[in-house]
């Protein structure tokens, strides 16, 4: 029996080249645009040029208005559109006092718990305290609460400020240099009974 090449024969090659070459760009857009900084839960980590698009240019805090560092913000898009957004803040108009405690500034859309803490929607300074408190301040300078932080040694690249997953998951790390404090999605509150 003699095999002959006819077109039949070229036609199951060519359709299988044909629907590689297809396919194969498709696979890899959706292998890459898999990935979009967001979890299993909806949310995603922003980053400091997306945070600064929604931020503004100059923040309020205990009577006076300071611009923020763009280039040193990031934050946390949680499902249904809600921001968590914090950045560095110029505090040079500021008394040492204030400097010492305010460094950032935390805006929230949804509660959020730091280290046990209930923290409701609005804006808040921030800062870390010698490297091992973090105080969270209503705008006008009163201390809410103040909580241990931790210093990652492990941290790659630390950068003034930053918000990244933890690496546990179930919530986020906000990073001031190798210094953090954890923080997630707070829970509903629990409705008053009569």
């Amino acid at each position: 029996m003699r095999l002959t090449r006819g077109p039949f024969m070229l036609r199951k090659p060519m359709r299988a080249i044909l629907l590689l070459a297809i396919a194969a760009p498709a696979l890899c857009a959706a292998s890459q645009a898999g990935y979009d900084g967001k979890n299993e839960t909806g949310t995603k980590v922003l980053t400091a040029p997306e945070a600064a698009k929604l931020l503004p240019a100059t923040v309020f805090f205990r009577g006076q208005s300071a611009p923020i560092q763009a280039r040193n913000s990031g934050g946390v898009q949680f499902a249904k559109d809600a921001f968590l957004l914090a950045s560095l803040v110029d505090t040079a108009g500021y008394s040492s006092s204030v400097q010492e405690k305010y460094q950032a500034y935390l805006i929230t859309e949804v509660a959020i718990d730091i280290a046990g803490h209930r923290l409701e929607p609005g804006a808040y300074g921030c800062g870390f305290l010698a490297g091992k408190d973090f105080v969270v301040m209503d705008i006008g300078g009163h201390d809410l609460f103040l909580v241990r932080s931790s210093k990652d040694a492990n941290l790659r690249r630390p950068t003034p400020l930053q918000v990244l997953p933890s690496p546990g998951g179930g919530g986020y790390r906000l990073y001031v240099g190798r210094d953090f404090v954890n923080f997630a999605q707070s829970t509903p509150a629990a409705a008053a009974h009569p």
